[in-house]
């Protein structure tokens, strides 16, 4: 059941992400709410439930952006897996996980959704692709820095069961 309700949320974030999105813009700065939802999810749910997420949210970004099919999806599976190699080494520190992995890995998406769609299609033209993604990397991190507390602790809260008077 997880997982379906994971893929329905990645489906509402994907269409968020593409409605609500450019209306978030901050300067040239663009969320990419599908990524940090993921990684957040990787962390706290679960590899599985993050790669579930990573796949449908891409897969949907992908139809309705009318892009390549599986571009998105590849660039998002690959940064939820790497987030999983980011959480072992700092498992104590849990709670900083999303931010630090926000933080390496979102201009990692960028740059792997840029090459995949120059691949795929036509050729974009970009002096410094750089100078183009840190404003996002920057806006990535501090959304994650707001959420991921709010959904782990729901997440753990609801995972530790319900709290009995024992006598």
């Amino acid at each position: 059941m997880t997982l379906v309700l994971t893929a329905v949320g990645s489906t509402v974030m994907a269409l968020l992400e593409l409605t609500v999105g450019p209306y978030l813009r901050i300067g040239t700065a663009e969320p990419h709410l599908v990524l940090v939802f993921g990684i957040v999810v990787a962390v706290a749910i679960g590899l599985e439930a993050g790669l579930v997420w990573a796949f449908v949210g891409g897969i949907v970004l992908d139809v309705i952006a009318q892009r390549p099919v599986g571009s998105t999806s590849f660039a998002l599976l690959v940064c939820v897996a790497a987030t999983d190699l980011v959480a072992h080494p700092l498992a104590r520190v849990r709670p900083l996980v999303p931010v630090i992995a926000t933080l390496l890995l979102s201009g990692a998406y960028s740059m792997i959704h840029f090459v995949a769609l120059n691949a795929l299609v036509a050729p974009i033209r970009v002096a410094d692709p750089v100078a183009i993604v840190v404003p996002g990397i920057v806006y990535d991190t501090v959304l994650a820095a707001i959420i991921e507390p709010l959904f782990i602790s729901v997440h753990d809260r609801r995972r530790a069961g319900v709290e009995r008077l024992d006598w």
